[in-house]
């Protein structure tokens, strides 16, 4: 059995390169490997801003605004701050030390770099454990205080701050389909949803089948509607537009037929819309509320009952009557049948039945 002696284990320690002087062969590979590494990291930086770009650029397609990075309500554009506030805090104070951090640690720890200090046994450090704790705990606080304050000032329950009464509006959720009915003007409509600019509008929603998700991301604030219980939302239109209107929860196999669009329209215009309808419009009956609630899509209604069919594919009703609304919300919460419609309208309209008739398999595309 040989015994090394102690020369010879000082030899193989001091022999070690750890702390020997770095040769050119040694600098040049390790310089290219961080250089490529710093150029990957600003690559990735310009991808991430050209992805951001895109998706603003995205956010109008046409002319129906479809994003509430393009915001055309004050509620959409509170929240687009807040998109923005909360993406710059992210970005500055935990992204940004990531891509600063990284290739300073890559150039500071390569294998040529003889003066970076070796602590194989390190154990702990007081400022690096105050600097992980202090730094997430700043954050958290600060992400915290926006959510907090911009939670209460976006409440949807939330009147909006306005010199005119806002509209009141109802809305009511069908597979697969958006009913808005304008109590005080008497009318209904089904694919658009004609808004007053500069006005707040007041909706009350209720769902007539499964829960449902409501929201028109230019304007701001998604809501859900359940059947059997109203909730609210209150929304304005800035600009005279057109807005992508959806329902964004999941409910089956006509999900993607449930759209609409909400028009942003001048009160001059607003009104001579209301009259439009009042005089042009399908007065509403009983064979048309069964409809309303057993054919599945617009088109199906269309291709059931072709009186209803319009220049623009939407649908438009009059003869409202204001109990409409109320009288199906409770038959809903008693899982009765929807003939209680026919007295909610006071008894009139025709009992035929309606047969429905199923469309194309396409998607439907609500133009105002």
């Amino acid at each position: 059995m040989r015994v090394v002696g102690p020369g010879v284990r000082r030899w193989i320690v001091n022999t070690q390169p750890r702390h020997r002087p770095a040769t050119a062969a040694d600098r040049s590979c390790p310089r290219r490997w961080v250089g490529a590494r710093f150029a990957w990291t600003v690559s990735l930086a310009r991808c991430i801003a050209l992805a951001v770009l895109v998706l603003m650029l995205g956010s109008c397609v046409g002319n129906e605004h479809m994003s509430f990075l393009d915001p055309q309500g004050p509620v959409a554009h509170a929240e687009a701050v807040h998109f923005y506030w909360i993406v710059g805090i992210m970005a500055v104070f935990v992204a940004g030390p990531i891509f600063l951090a990284l290739p300073f640690f890559l150039w500071r720890y390569r294998y040529g770099n003889a003066r970076a200090k070796y602590a194989p046994n390190w154990k702990d450090s007081a400022p690096v454990i105050a600097f992980t704790w202090i730094g997430p705990v700043l954050i958290v606080c600060g992400l915290g205080y926006f959510v907090w304050t911009d939670s209460h000032r976006l409440n949807p329950y939330r009147a909006l701050a306005s010199n005119q009464p806002p509209l009141q509006m109802q809305v009511i959720g069908y597979d697969w389909k958006w009913l808005f009915i304008y109590p005080k003007q008497g009318i209904a409509t089904i694919g658009t949803m004609a808004l007053p600019v500069g006005r707040p509008v007041t909706l009350h929603l209720t769902s007539a089948t499964v829960m449902q998700s409501f929201f028109i991301p230019a304007l701001g604030s998604q809501i859900y509607a359940m059947g059997g219980m109203v909730t609210r939302l209150n929304l304005e239109a800035m600009h005279p537009g057109r807005y992508l209107g959806e329902n964004t929860m999941y409910n089956g196999n006509g999900f993607h037929f449930q759209k609409f669009t909400a028009v942003g329209m001048t009160p001059d215009r607003f009104k001579a819309w209301v009259k439009q309808v009042k005089f042009n419009g399908t007065p509403i009956d009983a064979r048309i509320l069964t409809a309303i609630g057993t054919c599945s899509t617009r088109e199906q209604m269309i291709a059931a009952m072709p009186s209803l069919a319009s220049t623009d594919g939407a649908i438009y009703l009059k003869d409202v009557s204001p109990g409409l609304f109320p009288a199906i919300v409770k038959a809903v919460k008693q899982g009765t049948t929807p003939g209680l419609a026919h007295a909610a309208q006071g008894g009139s309209g025709s009992r035929r039945s309606t047969t429905c008739k199923t469309p194309p398999p396409r998607l439907a595309r609500a133009e105002p």
